[in-house]
């Protein structure tokens, strides 16, 4: 007795089915396993372990990265601030030339600005000091470049006269290569623009 031959569109369906279910599997298999790998990393980069005297495995939790730049961009931006208007006849010099390292061209041209207008030159021959009284800053940490604004306060000392200014400036911060003792948290000043610089009274700051 002769064994029928299946219908060949049965035959070429039924592989279609078995084809189309592997794939489907298949991928699957890969997205689940790809959710598991980015699900390990992602815990990975937010614990860290460490073997105690008893050789005790110990999760560490990991400070959030952002918090970490925010507080480095902040810090970085108190730094320039300071170097860079905190002067006197005595430390400007070393003073800008830190400030400088901390930014790029476009400090060098607020600083050749100020030069150009005589600013140092009044600072040496009427011993002038330029005192930093309070910085404050504000940093948009959403995407890089980091758009900030600062607020500084200071005053200049004319001997018998002390008078106190708010100077407004902006910029962004992009990440460098660390430099010890140069640039310690690998960020730099970029677009740097003073907005605007007012006379404020003493018992007002």
């Amino acid at each position: 007795m002769k064994t029928p031959y299946k219908n060949i569109y049965t035959v070429l369906k039924t592989n279609r089915f078995i084809v189309v279910f592997v794939v489907s599997m298949a991928l699957v298999s890969i997205i689940y396993s790809g959710w598991i790998v980015y699900d390990i990393n992602k815990k990975a980069l937010s614990h860290a372990f460490a073997i105690n005297t008893k050789g005790a495995v110990i999760p560490l939790e990991w400070v959030d990265q952002k918090d970490n730049l925010k507080v480095e961009a902040l810090d970085h931006l108190r730094l320039f601030h300071t170097y860079f208007y905190h002067i006197n006849d005595t430390n400007f010099e070393k003073n800008l030339e830190k400030a400088l390292w901390l930014g790029n061209s476009s400090v060098d041209n607020v600083y050749q600005q100020k030069r150009s207008n005589g600013v140092y030159n009044r600072i040496l021959q009427y011993s002038l000091i330029q005192k930093v009284i309070s910085i404050d800053s504000k940093v948009d940490l959403s995407q890089e470049p980091y758009q900030f604004t600062t607020t500084t306060i200071f005053e200049i000392n004319r001997g018998k006269v002390t008078d106190r200014y708010q100077l407004v400036s902006s910029g962004d911060l992009v990440h460098v290569d660390r430099s010890y003792p140069h640039n310690t948290h690998g960020l730099l000043i970029t677009n740097y623009f003073e907005n605007s610089l007012k006379k404020i009274n003493n018992d007002n700051p």
